[in-house]
């Protein structure tokens, strides 16, 4: 690409908001130089600059059933239940319409001011369960839709084995989901070889889904790139732990592993006050997904004592029920709100920019989970660069630190102007360069699944 140079009106650096901002852009997508002058001979954009995010969870299948579970059933409803639905959903969905539903929830990620997903990807086979002729089927579409919307992608191929602790038979829902040792293997060698922003790394669904033996044996053999697992999200799962090994399934986790900075455990929900200490002093990242952990009942993740701890957080969209950057920190710092009946719990001090604090450390903690060169606008990373609209009304006349609040407190995905990954502008004033023929896309094959009902 031809090197480039921005002139915004304030950015988010390392050192904090400062005015008069020239970020310039090598022809490699990276930023070659930070400086802060009078735009001379720059292109003036105007508005706040951000470091672009990190989705760090995203299951982009389940953008299919937003909306869709949210009516009461006979009985009480839970995680559980909801898990029923969305296996009911994903059997019926194929290669072509997986690749246009997941196109669509990345530009939407995309007009939310993420710049990376990292792609938790499990649906790996056919609707009977048998395989595809190329294994690598479903997660070349995670790929292609990558492509299609601009995003950079950390592909986390999934390993699923088996349907509870102890040897549980996987349920005929989980058939597409499943893989032996040897086939996981096949599937991760008949990806393409990483290139660029195209990364790979690996998913252990959870403990309760991949046995102890089988980890081991994944580690020693993939010894390279991130490591995700879901882990402690239900407090059935803690039980069903206690009950199958007498130990919870962070403690289970520890007996085996040292947790580097290869890992991301999401949601992390039902922790206790030493197990959150543990993760907290580890060079491991906490995924949350706030909205999704509320929408499914989860729980509330203890993120005062973990980031108070020194603990690195990192948020992701999950189950795509709403997609939205400020949404998640929003939520993130209202959950900690209800349960401390405090406010600005997370802001990491007296006079703190609670949205800034927030912020910075989902960024940070988002490209160390994905392996990405992202998290700040600083030399040498990727030009994954989010202005916020100034003149929206939710940033009308606010400065510095308070447009950063107020955009997570107020003004939301709205307030997302332009979007660049790696130097290349995919958002324009609010809209994407691609939306409206991937969301015919969408449209068809979400109108076709409905039709297999």
């Amino acid at each position: 690409m031809t090197p480039r140079k921005l002139h915004v009106s304030q950015a988010l650096l390392t050192e904090g908001v400062k005015s008069g901002v020239t970020i310039a852009i090598g022809d490699d997508g990276r930023i070659a130089g930070v400086t802060i002058d009078d735009g001379q001979g720059a292109e003036r954009v105007g508005g706040l600059a951000l470091p672009g995010m990190a989705n760090v969870h995203s299951h982009a299948h389940q953008r299919a059933i937003a909306g869709l579970t949210e009516r009461s059933g006979a009985d009480d409803d839970s995680f559980w239940t909801w898990r029923d639905a969305m296996y009911r959903f994903a059997l019926k969905m194929n290669p072509d319409e997986f690749q246009a539903i997941a196109t669509q929830a990345y530009i939407e990620m995309a007009k939310a001011g993420y710049t990376a997903v990292g792609e938790f990807h499990y649906l790996h086979h056919q609707s009977d369960g048998s395989p595809y002729a190329d294994p690598a089927e479903m997660g070349l579409r995670c790929l292609a839709a990558a492509e299609a919307s601009g995003l950079a992608i950390t592909l986390l191929p999934t390993l699923y084995m088996q349907g509870g602790f102890g040897g549980v038979p996987p349920q005929p829902g989980q058939r597409r989901f499943i893989n032996a040792l040897d086939s996981f293997h096949t599937l991760l060698a008949a990806l393409p070889p990483p290139q660029g922003r195209k990364i790979h790394g690996i998913s252990l669904h959870s403990l309760r889904a991949v046995p102890i033996t089988a980890i081991r044996q994944v580690l020693a053999e993939v010894t390279a790139g991130p490591v995700h697992l879901h882990i402690a999200e239900q407090t059935r799962e803690v039980e069903d732990c206690l009950a199958a090994t007498g130990r919870r399934p962070l403690e289970l986790l520890l007996d085996l592993v040292e947790l580097t900075s290869r890992w991301c455990l999401i949601h992390g929900t039902h922790l206790t006050f030493t197990e959150t200490s543990s993760v907290a002093r580890s060079a491991a990242t906490v995924g949350l997904c706030p909205i999704t952990e509320a929408n499914l009942g989860d729980g509330i993740f203890a993120a005062r004592d973990h980031c108070r701890g020194g603990g690195a957080i990192a948020i992701g969209s999950d189950s795509n029920v709403e997609i939205t950057v400020a949404g998640e920190l929003r939520m993130l710092e209202y959950s900690q709100r209800l349960q401390h009946r405090a406010r600005n719990v997370l802001a990491g001090g007296p006079h703190r920019s609670t949205g800034r604090t927030l912020y910075e450390a989902a960024s940070s903690g988002g490209a160390t989970a994905l392996a990405q060169p992202m998290g700040a606008l600083a030399v040498g990373n990727a030009a994954d660069i989010v202005i916020l609209d100034l003149d929206h009304p939710a940033l009308i006349g606010r400065q510095g630190e308070a447009i950063i609040d107020s955009f997570i407190f107020s003004g939301g995905n709205a307030a997302v102007r332009d979007v660049f990954v790696s130097g290349r502008q995919i958002v324009f004033e609010g809209h994407h360069i691609d939306e409206t023929a991937v969301r015919d896309r969408f449209r068809r094959a979400i109108s076709s699944l409905a039709g297999r009902e």
